[in-house]
C-alpha cells in the first residue's frame, strides 16, 4: 500500500524543541517510506538542516496568523505536491494551513500543539477544519479541552529525542578553570521569562555558604556573554551551542525552573545523558520526571523548595549519581522513533476518517 504524502508546515525562524520535532518527524518518515514535504520560512534554521538531511523543502513567508497570500501558495504547494495530509507544527501554520484546505476535504488537517496554555480562538480555529490535533503530553490535552476542544478530536504523542551519542562531554571545570570540587548546574534552552530565567538568580542566591561557594552555573541558549556571575555564583553564558549534547553531558544537574512546559525535550536530553532535573511540577513535566527517582519536581513557584532540591543534589555525590541514573532510564521512554511511529498511527486514524 502506498504511504501518504505528508507537508509538514512550521513558521519559526529559530531552532528550538519544537522545529527539532518537526525535523526529526520528517526525517524519520521518509525513512518508514513516507513522501515528505517541509514548508518554512526562508533561511529559517529547519530549512537548511532539512536540505543539509536530503528532504525537499519549500520556502514560504508565514508572517501573519491570517496570512492570506501564504494560504494561497501553500494550497497551490499542496495540490502540486499531492499532499494527502498537512501537518501544521505552530499556531501560526494551523491558521495559514486552515485557510489553505478550505474546500480541500480529501487533504487532511493535522495540527500539534505544544504549549500548555489555553488556545486562543477556539471556535474559529479548533472546532472545525481540523481533522486532529496532537498534544504532546497529557497536560497539554487538558487546557485544549478545558478551553473548549472536543476530547476526541485531541490524541496525545509524547515528543521524543534520539539517544544522544557523546563521545567526550565537555570539562567545564577545565575550560574554566574552576575547581575539581565544583558541581556544575546548568540551564538549557530559549533564556525567556516563560523559562524562569528571572528565578535562577533567586535560587542561587539562597543556596548555603559552603554549596554557594561549591556551586558553578553554565547558560545553555540565548545570545551568549561569556563569563559571569549568577547573583554572586560564578558562571559561563555559552549561548547557543552546537554540539549541545556534549555540553549538557559535561553538567551535573539541570536546573529548568519553567512556569509553563508542554514537555521539555531539553529535559528529556539531560535525563537521557544522565543529568538529573530539579524543575516546577507544571505542564507535562510530571509526565516525563518520577519526583524522587529520576529528578526532583518542586510545587510551581516554590523557590525556596528548589533551592532545598538543588543543595540536596548539589551536597551529595551519591544521590547525584542515583537520580541521574533514573533519569536515563526514564528517557529511554521518550525516544524519537516511538514519536514518529505513534505520529504515523495518527495518520492512519486521519486517512482512515
Amino acid at each position: 500500500m502506498e504511504l501518504p504524502r505528508v507537508l509538514h508546515v512550521d513558521s519559526g525562524r529559530s531552532w528550538r524543541g519544537g522545529q527539532r520535532q518537526v525535523f526529526l518527524l520528517a526525517t524519520g518518515l521518509r525513512d518508514l517510506g513516507y513522501r515528505t514535504l517541509v514548508v518554512a520560512p526562508t533561511g529559517s534554521p529547519l530549512i537548511r538542516r532539512a536540505e543539509h538531511a536530503g528532504l525537499p523543502t519549500y520556502r514560504l513567508t508565514l508572517r501573519g496568523e491570517w496570512d492570506i497570500r501564504s494560504a494561497r501558495e501553500l494550497r497551490a504547494v499542496a495540490r502540486e505536491w499531492g499532499a494527502a495530509i498537512v501537518h501544521a507544527h505552530d499556531a501560526r501554520s494551523h491558521s495559514i494551513a486552515r485557510l489553505a484546505l478550505i474546500g480541500k476535504r480529501k487533504t487532511r488537517l493535522v495540527v500539534t500543539r505544544r504549549v500548555a496554555f489555553p488556545p486562543k480562538q477556539v471556535r474559529l480555529k479548533y472546532r472545525h477544519g481540523v481533522d486532529l490535533f496532537i498534544a504532546i503530553s497529557q497536560a497539554v490535552k487538558a487546557v485544549m479541552v478545558k478551553a473548549g476542544v472536543p476530547a476526541g478530536l485531541v490524541e496525545v504523542v509524547y515528543s521524543g529525542v534520539p539517544a544522544p551519542q557523546v563521545k567526550r562531554p565537555r570539562n567545564w571545570r577545565r575550560e574554566r578553570g574552576w575547581p575539581p570540587n565544583t558541581v556544575i548546574c546548568g540551564i538549557v534552552g530559549a533564556m525567556t521569562q516563560e523559562k524562569g530565567l528571572d528565578m535562577v538568580g533567586g535560587i542561587a542566591r539562597r543556596l548555603p555558604g559552603e554549596l554557594f561557594r561549591r556551586t558553578r552555573i553554565v547558560l545553555l541558549g540565548g545570545k551568549g556573554k561569556g563569563g559571569t556571575t549568577v547573583s554572586g555564583v560564578e558562571g559561563f553564558d555559552a549561548g547557543f551551542v552546537e554540539e549541545i549534547h556534549e555540553a549538557m553531558a559535561g553538567l551535573d544537574v539541570l536546573w529548568h525552573p519553567a512556569r509553563s512546559e508542554g514537555l521539555g525535550t531539553s529535559v528529556i536530553d539531560a535525563m537521557a545523558l544522565g543529568v538529573p532535573p530539579i524543575a516546577f511540577s507544571v505542564g507535562g513535566l510530571p509526565e516525563l520526571i518520577e519526583d524522587g527517582k529520576s529528578g526532583l519536581l518542586i510545587q510551581p513557584g516554590d523557590v525556596p523548595g528548589f533551592v532545598r532540591a538543588a543543595a540536596a543534589l548539589i551536597s551529595d555525590d551519591g544521590l547525584r549519581t542515583m537520580r541521574g541514573e533514573g533519569a536515563r532510564q526514564r528517557a529511554r521512554d521518550f525516544d524519537a522513533k516511538r514519536m514518529i511511529e505513534r505520529t504515523a498511527e495518527v495518520y492512519d486514524r486521519v486517512i482512515a476518517g
